[in-house]
């Protein structure tokens, strides 16, 4: 203890001089010049000369800086004993309220809102000042605020963050006025054990599209479910947002845009600002910590992975997450269809690269299943079809010399020996008979699921998969899916529902649609790369994710027509996907924690972050 107060002797001594110096005063000196003289400050303003001071923090907080601390912060849980030591008598209302009644009563008031804008407002504002409080509102309650804290209202959030802008450091922000200082920028973040980054440009936010620097709420919603649903503890998580300009007129335009205004800057001066940004993460903590890329351009997102994915467990939720739950979901419904993965023809319709993205990991998952049989990834792809607005991705369409690289793997030599292409998904589905029909698009899909099409998925198949996975709006609603196969597709899109939104059908048989959604998998990836140390994340790793989760969907979930479990207990999913994750890094060797635990699951379970107010002393 004596060690201790001799090594705060000089910071008290430089406080004693500034306060002889007149740079800093105390609360009361300062309290008592500002009301004493506030008439002749409001008079003399301008005569004043400004004065720098220096902001200087006890290491230990009490009383309102502890109230404003959000980690620490209880409102109105602190007990009287907590009260009396930390300064907080007086400052609080008489009523010592329990985190259960406190989360009550924010749930409540959540309820009460009007739009979902205004709920995640509120649970921005919770988060930013009661931490704790926040995060056991969520684990408790996941199904009901998933919606609100991750999309589709956050996306409609971060197009008003200029408005919204507080204060408070919610993300770390990197632009490239910093480029040759984004380590010295790194270690400004409070908290120096961070072992998972999302991070994002800000160029491709839902059908937003560009929103530059506006787009923070992606990443802090993200991480905000890698500890709700994954237990990863928040203070090990970090935000980021890689400033690079923005085409956004309309944001370049406001005179509110936080961000750089600027053209958004691409080529040599984008790769070299993210070039420094890997090494700086990899110098100041390391190249286990896991980078979730976010709301990126396919492709930067594509050319990123390849470059560091050796080098760090680099992954993408739009490309590999959503990819590895759509699997889940067709590996659950085997008992459905009586098919097993390589059993299937897929075709995937959509634009961009959205939809090869599913197709790799679809392919890579049925060259493993197929592997006793030393069936490659090329013989894999024979199952994949692809469909743009030109109609059926194949050689013997007129412009097959200028399609995109990433469209052809899977373009195909013609539809079949009789049939050299198809100009609409029509004549495809028709053609190739697929047992899986997936829609995906960033944007309104121009591609629909209509009634011809269900109704010939429903006559070449006894139990049809229907996935339409775009947003905003999808290619064919539940009801009429389900109506048009006569009951007997096996649907899932990415609308979130609550246990009463079952589809009932004029003949009055009632149907669960499935929600193909990724915070299923993500929290657990994440929680097993960690627990593992990892040092790399490979698509096999998510196809491994996949079947786990597969699992866990029981017959009763499918009997009501869902193919993925209830999302309730999240973290019971998060801690099987963990253990599925991990154990295969460990085979792998790229596993760094050792010893392995003996009992990964529970490893996973005991390692999460519980968000439970803590006693102070």
């Amino acid at each position: 203890m004596l060690r201790q107060l001799r090594a705060q002797l000089p910071r008290f001594s430089e406080q004693r001089s500034l306060l002889a110096s007149g740079q800093i005063c105390d609360t009361h000196t300062r309290s008592s010049t500002s009301f004493s003289g506030i008439g002749d400050t409001d008079a003399n303003t301008d005569e004043r000369p400004v004065s720098s001071i220096t902001p200087w923090v006890r290491s230990v907080i009490s009383g309102a800086d502890l109230c404003r601390n959000p980690k620490y912060n209880k409102g109105l849980a602190f007990t009287e004993t907590e009260r009396d030591r930390l300064y907080l008598r007086g400052l609080l209302p008489p009523a010592i309220l329990s985190q259960d009644v406190q989360a009550d009563r924010a749930l409540i008031n959540i309820r009460s809102m009007a739009n979902d804008l205004d709920r995640h407002s509120y649970l921005t504002a919770l988060q930013e000042r009661n931490e704790s409080l926040f995060y056991k509102l969520l684990v408790d309650n996941i199904k009901e605020l998933l919606p609100i804290v991750h999309m589709p209202t956050v996306s409609e959030y971060c197009a008003k963050y200029a408005l919204m802008f507080r204060s408070l450091p919610r993300a770390l922000f990197i632009s490239l006025k910093d480029k040759g200082m984004i380590y010295q920028i790194m270690k400004n973040w409070p908290e120096r054990r961070i072992k998972a980054i999302c991070v994002t440009d800000g160029e491709r936010v839902g059908h937003l599209g560009d929103l530059g620097v506006q787009s923070v709420g992606v990443p802090v919603s993200k991480l905000a479910l890698y500890t709700a649903c994954g237990g990863i503890p928040p203070s090990v998580c970090l935000p980021m947002v890689l400033d690079c300009g923005t085409d956004n007129q309309e944001l370049l335009d406001s005179p509110f845009y936080v961000g750089l205004k600027q053209k958004r800057v691409r080529g040599l001066e984008y790769q070299e600002l993210l070039d420094e940004f890997f090494n700086a993460v990899q110098r100041r903590f390391g190249n286990t910590v896991l980078i979730h890329l976010e709301d990126m351009q396919y492709e930067n997102m594509s050319k990123t992975m390849a470059q560091y994915s050796g080098n760090f467990p680099v992954f993408s939720d739009d490309i590999q997450g959503l990819a590895a739950v759509v699997i889940a979901g067709i590996l659950a419904a085997a008992p459905l269809t009586s098919k097993k993965l390589a059993d299937h023809t897929f075709l995937i319709a959509g634009e961009g690269r959205a939809a090869t993205s599913i197709a790799s990991i679809i392919a890579a998952a049925i060259a493993r299943e197929r592997r006793h049989v030393n069936e490659t990834i090329l013989d894999a792809r024979k199952r994949v079809w692809l469909l743009d607005s030109k109609g059926l991705v194949v050689r013997s369409r007129g412009d097959a010399d200028e399609l995109d690289d990433h469209k052809l793997p899977y373009c195909h030599r013609q539809a079949t020996p009789e049939k050299q292409s198809c100009p609409d998904l029509l004549d495809a589905v028709r053609t190739i008979k697929p047992s899986v029909l997936i829609g995906i698009s960033s944007m309104p899909p121009t591609i629909t699921f209509d009634e011809d099409v269900c109704q010939e998925m429903g006559a070449n198949n006894q139990r049809p998969i229907i996935m339409p996975l775009s947003q905003p709006g999808a290619e064919v609603k539940p009801k009429d899916a389900y109506t048009w196969t006569d009951g007997r597709c096996i649907f899932a899109d990415r609308d979130t529902r609550t246990d009463s939104s079952d589809v009932v059908l004029d003949d009055g048989r009632h149907f669960h649609p499935s929600t193909c959604e990724t915070a299923y998998l993500f929290p657990g990836v994440g929680l097993g790369t960690l627990l593992s140390r990892s040092t790399k994340l490979r698509d096999d790793v998510f196809i491994v994710a996949a079947e786990a989760l597969a699992k866990l969907v029981t017959d009763e979930d499918r009997a009501r027509g869902a193919i993925y479990p209830p999302i309730g207990p999240i973290r019971n999913i998060s801690a099987h996907i963990a253990k599925a994750v991990a154990q295969k890094a460990y085979d792998a060797g790229l596993a760094t924690e050792q010893p392995k635990p003996s009992d990964l699951q529970t490893a996973a379970l005991q390692n999460m972050y519980e968000p439970d107010y803590r006693n102070y002393r």
